[in-house]
């Protein structure tokens, strides 16, 4: 059976995550003291006992939920599971994936995606950003209806085919949360972040990472990666730099990641790090597709019966 792994951003993220793996699990333990020497304090301890509000500090987020999803993936190689023929991950997942993909070293992704989370809160201040989930309209008509708003709003997230993120300017955001309900939406959202990922107001935190791409070693992925830019397979070292890069201000498109996979032949997604939420969003753009997701030691279990060789 042909699988791809994917692995999750922001919002995943939860105090006592992955404890009751890593209590079977000594490589997770493991993970996390690597990452804590290089970030300078305790991540399991800060994921373990919170505070939540720390926790959900993006430049703490970001590190946790990367070293979550690595761990699983090191627990996975060690019972000597089949490989992946793809992976891809969603916003932050896809640093994540390019560590798993042999693309980037693990300590220097740890850092990585902690200056990313500071670069980001820098490029707008708290409460000048905002994001919001909508519900019940497709993804066109989110992107139609912000280019009417004034001021700065985007898609952000295309999440499946009736969830897509917007983000922008406070204002903007508000206006646009109110067409959306006038235009029909279900749902309405406003998201407990504190910036507004993947739209043009991320432009300042780009050109920072770009300078901090460009002194890392950046290696041809060993698996190939589909990135949130174009929805394309990547393996080329320059290419994933450059799109890594744009991927800041531009939006993740999930929904053509998912149907890529699908393409590829791809039979079953495993979810790999904490929680569920890409499961979630998977089966919302493909009721057909083969799901699992790595988030306790009796799903961790379950799969390993079923996919050891």
């Amino acid at each position: 059976m042909s699988i791809a792994f994917v692995f999750p951003g922001q919002g995943s993220q939860s105090i006592g995550m992955l404890a009751d793996i890593a209590a079977q699990e000594p490589l997770v333990s493991e993970t996390f003291a690597q990452a804590s020497e290089v970030l300078g304090y305790n991540l399991w301890d800060v994921v373990q006992t919170g505070p939540e509000a720390e926790l959900n500090q993006t430049e703490i987020t970001q590190p946790a939920l990367l070293v979550s999803g690595v761990a699983m993936w090191r627990v996975w190689r060690f019972h000597e599971c089949e490989l992946p023929s793809v992976m891809a991950g969603h916003s932050l997942g896809e640093y994540t994936a390019l560590v798993c993909a042999g693309a980037m070293e693990f300590t220097d992704a740890v850092t990585l995606v902690r200056d990313r989370g500071k670069y980001m809160q820098e490029a707008v201040p708290a409460g000048q950003g905002a994001m919001a989930a909508i519900l019940g309209l497709d993804g066109k008509s989110v992107s139609d209806l912000c280019q009417n708003i004034p001021g700065t709003v985007s898609a952000a997230n295309f999440n499946s085919i009736e969830q897509t993120v917007i983000a922008g300017e406070t204002d903007a955001v508000n206006q646009a949360m109110e067409q959306a309900k006038q235009n029909g939406a279900k749902r309405v959202v406003l998201l407990p972040v504190s910036v507004p990922s993947h739209c043009a107001l991320m432009q300042p935190a780009a050109d920072k990472l770009k300078d901090r791409l460009m002194a890392l070693e950046i290696n041809n992925a060993e698996i190939p990666v589909i990135q949130n830019v174009d929805a394309m397979v990547h393996t080329n070292a320059e290419e994933i730099t450059d799109l890594l890069i744009k991927q800041l201000h531009q939006p993740v498109l999930w929904v053509d990641t998912i149907n890529r996979i699908t393409e590829l032949g791809c039979q079953r997604i495993i979810e790999s790090g904490p929680g569920k939420v890409l499961t979630g969003l998977i089966k919302r753009i493909n009721r057909e597709m083969d799901t699992a997701a790595l988030h306790s030691y009796g799903a961790l279990e379950s799969e390993l019966q079923q996919v050891k060789p």
